[in-house]
């Protein structure tokens, strides 16, 4: 698996694994598909993205991850094709964009995660991220309360 800074070319690919995690429903806030120039906007190289990288097998990106400014704080956000969550990619990619925040003297990172994700939960308290609040009242738009838990990662 190649893990690399992601480009606008790779905006097609990595806008069709955020829809198949949106599809599937349970493990993002996102609930609406993006299209490939939202996601080169938002997460690739928007005035707001501090790092984008991928995660590539074979020649297909199947994961990606992104930091941005959002209200005030650096926000991760992580997106595994799914059926391949769990194999290393996604702890693989944030070696990398420690590295690149790092790099720009970046002091901490913010986890904003569906209280009811478990699996994205996990992911973050695995790879050190800390609680500093919580959501119980966020709800999806259509009037769901999953909650939301806020987690820092000091770099």
């Amino acid at each position: 698996m190649l893990i690399r800074p992601a480009t606008p070319a790779d905006a097609e690919a990595m806008a069709e694994v955020l829809n198949a995690v949106i599809a599937v429903g349970g493990t993002t806030a996102h609930e609406v598909p993006k299209s490939p120039a939202e996601v080169q906007l938002e997460y690739i190289d928007g005035p707001e993205v501090l790092s984008s990288v991928v995660a590539e097998d074979e020649g297909r990106v199947v994961g990606w991850q992104s930091v941005e400014h959002w209200e005030g704080e650096a926000h991760i956000g992580s997106f595994v094709q799914p059926g391949l969550q769990a194999k290393g990619a996604g702890v693989r990619m944030f070696a990398l964009t420690c590295e690149i925040l790092r790099g720009k003297g970046m002091r901490e990172i913010v986890a904003s995660i569906r209280a009811d994700n478990v699996p994205g939960l996990a992911y973050y308290a695995r790879i050190g991220f800390v609680d500093f609040a919580h959501d119980p009242d966020f709800m999806l738009s259509d009037g769901r309360k999953v909650g939301r838990v806020h987690r820092r990662f000091t770099l």
